[in-house]
């Protein structure tokens, strides 16, 4: 079983209040969830009004399959959300 494993720092420019930030992020975690039946959290960061630390976990029997999976993530956020990427770390072990 191949655990690959993705994980995120964006910055969100003009944002004037924590609801707006949860707003965003809220869409960046959903959009992963149903397009690629990723399990995803804000797993840092939450208390920043301006920064999130995202991350998202995919289980599959493939090392490539996985790591494409989560550059396909990488690039929809990047393209799609109205966020700057600061740090991204794509991952995967084996169990």
């Amino acid at each position: 079983m191949i655990v690959s494993m993705i994980q995120i720092i964006f910055e969100i420019p003009d944002v004037l209040n924590i609801k707006e930030k949860r707003r965003i992020v809220k869409s960046v975690l959903d959009k992963m969830r149903c397009r690629f039946h990723l399990s995803a959290a804000e797993v840092d960061l939450q208390d920043s009004l301006t920064f999130a630390q995202i991350g998202g976990a995919h289980v599959s029997n493939s090392k490539i399959f996985g790591e494409t999976v989560m550059r396909k993530v990488f690039n929809m956020i990047e393209n799609e959300t109205p966020v700057r990427i600061q740090d991204m770390k794509i991952y995967s072990e084996e169990f």
